[in-house]
C-alpha cells in the first residue's frame, strides 16, 4: 500500500508523522499521475481528488473507487487483499 500527493517530500513526511502513517507517500508535485489518474483535471490544481486504486500484479487497475473515508477505506481495502 502506498499512497500518493502533490505535497513535498517534507510535506508528506510531516503529514505521515503527525496521522501516524506507516506506508509511503510518494511526491506528484508536477500532477503527472494526478492528471494520469484522473485525480486532477489540469497541472494548476492545488488537491487531488481522492481515489483509492486497487492495482493487480499485471500492472492494471483492477479497482478505482472514489475515497468518502480515506482513513477507513484504505484499511478496508486492505483487509479484503
Amino acid at each position: 500500500m502506498l499512497g500518493i500527493s502533490f505535497d513535498t517530500a517534507e510535506e508528506n513526511r510531516a503529514f505521515a508523522e503527525k496521522h501516524g502513517y506507516t506506508f509511503p507517500l510518494l511526491c506528484d508535485t508536477t500532477r503527472a499521475v494526478g492528471l494520469a489518474y484522473l485525480a486532477c483535471d489540469d497541472a494548476t490544481e492545488s488537491y487531488a481528488r481522492r481515489f483509492t486504486y486497487v492495482i493487480g500484479p499485471d500492472g492494471t487497475i483492477e479497482q478505482a473507487i472514489d475515497t468518502q473515508d480515506p482513513g477507513g477505506q484504505a484499511a478496508a481495502m486492505a483487509a479484503k487483499l
